[in-house]
């Protein structure tokens, strides 16, 4: 999810539009993600997808990225669009695929910008059109959630709108947009009769899914973090990460380490910062240490706008 800084649109016409969707749809083309659902409001927009071979925050980067300059171009403005980092929540295929597409393809509907349903079949900023066949949109995995309807497509597609329409009367779901708990337990009656009865169970805020689910998502998680750091420190340390980036980067160890402010050397230096920190796990202290600076500087080296040749160091390590 992502919405416009202080409400403001974001897409205010149909070139808007099309281009944040043919931005979609060159992701989907690069395998980078897979869209299940997804809709277009004035100010904001939902997806719900499945992460392909690029990190959603990679895809995510380069989605919006591109969108926003050609928008401030479009609209002589400048500036962001958006408001701080797009939203997003790690949902637990069972049971709420078919209830994420339901709720996010009737945004529409209960926004009011349409009055029926019928008029969903054809409105070509969500992708229950494409569901429908009312629209093409070859890049959208309109099977997937056909599927779970029956293997005829015709049919499939009349049980899916059945469904769909069953959904506006729910109006509002607060166990798919509340807090950790709201979504794990599926309401706030809930979450009030387990704390009647004095229970506990785990809830993440960024994560829609059954206690079972969180936890188990949470450990392994976990558990893929230290190994790869445990990995990482193993085979790559300050010094031999230093002497690659600075010989790739045309700068002597020494100019790294020596407080130069020389452009180049202060990108170098922000480029061992970012790969030292973010991906090797090591500590700005540690870092500050060997790079003789200060503690301060290395963070916020290390969480300033990610550089190109960052990625392209992780790669090689």
């Amino acid at each position: 999810m992502g919405r416009g800084i202080e409400r403001t649109r974001v897409f205010h016409g149909d070139t808007d539009r099309d281009d944040f969707v043919n931005r979609l749809a060159v992701l989907c083309r690069d395998r980078s993600l897979v869209v299940y659902a997804w809709a277009l409001m004035p100010n904001h927009f939902h997806l719900l997808v499945r992460t392909g071979q690029d990190p959603l925050s990679q895809s995510m980067k380069k989605l919006l990225t591109g969108y926003v300059v050609n928008f401030n171009r479009r609209h002589k403005r400048y500036g962001h669009l958006f408001q701080n980092r797009y939203k997003s929540i790690i949902c637990e295929e069972d049971p709420y695929l078919l209830e994420l597409t339901r709720y996010v393809h009737l945004n529409p509907v209960r926004g009011g910008i349409l009055n029926r349903l019928s008029e969903l079949r054809r409105y070509p900023w969500t992708g229950h059109s494409a569901i429908m066949g009312g629209v093409e949109r070859v890049w959208q995995d309109t099977a997937a959630i056909l599927s779970y309807f029956g293997r005829k497509r015709k049919q499939a597609i009349e049980r899916y709108e059945d469904f769909v329409r069953e959904g506006i009367s729910q109006g509002r779901r607060p166990e798919l947009v509340g807090g950790g708990l709201i979504r794990s337990l599926g309401g706030w009656s809930q979450v009030l009769s387990l704390r009647r009865k004095g229970g506990r169970v785990a809830s993440d805020e960024r994560i829609l899914g059954s206690a079972e689910f969180i936890e188990q998502l949470l450990a392994d998680a976990a558990i893929r973090e230290k190994e790869t750091l445990r990995l990482s420190r193993k085979i790559v340390d300050l010094a031999s990460l230093a002497k690659k980036i600075a010989s790739g980067e045309g700068v002597t160890e020494e100019e790294l380490r020596a407080g130069s402010r020389r452009r180049s050397v202060v990108r170098t230096r922000r480029v061992f910062c970012q790969v030292a920190v973010k991906s090797l796990g090591y500590s700005g202290a540690e870092v500050a240490r060997f790079l003789g600076v200060t503690t301060s500087s290395v963070n916020r080296l290390a969480v300033s706008d990610e550089l190109p040749e960052s990625t392209r160091y992780r790669k090689m390590l």
